[in-house]
């Protein structure tokens, strides 16, 4: 049997307490394209899942989000595609906004408020992540 490809993601929050979410680029070869998901990607051989999201989202952002700003919010599986795929869910808080140059897709600001607009249009890693964080919490 052959391990199953493993992702991190990470579901971010701004200094106001909006998502910064990810409009995916809606061309050939991008994964659930033009759909909204999380910041993230694929786990490099040797590479732990937290080592994996600090990597991916300042890739993808090119702003560092030390380690121990990462908090694990659990793990999904993800089979949309064909093939499973396992994907572990972190989130940050507190980014500064005006600091975030997005390098893939295009930035998506939700408040909190505005999070049950999005059904329909998120990946199935980001949906897991949002249910995730707002059945695990009390609302605000």
């Amino acid at each position: 049997m052959t391990d199953l490809p493993r992702f991190a993601g990470a579901l971010l929050f701004d200094t106001d307490g909006n998502l910064l979410l990810q409009q995916r680029d809606d061309k050939p070869g991008i994964l659930h394209p033009g759909r909204i998901g999380l910041f993230g990607g694929h786990q490099e051989p040797g590479e732990c899942p937290l080592e994996c999201v600090v990597r991916e989202v300042h890739e993808e952002l090119s702003y560092f989000i030390p380690p121990h700003l990462f908090t694990h919010l659990g793990t999904c599986s993800d089979d949309s595609t064909g093939q499973t795929r396992v994907i572990e869910l972190f989130v940050a808080s507190a980014l500064p906004v005006s600091a975030l140059i997005v390098t893939e897709g295009t930035l998506t600001m939700v408040p909190r408020a505005n999070v049950a607009a999005l059904n329909g249009k998120l990946t199935p890693s980001a949906a897991a992540a949002l249910n995730s964080y707002f059945t695990r919490r009390a609302p605000d």
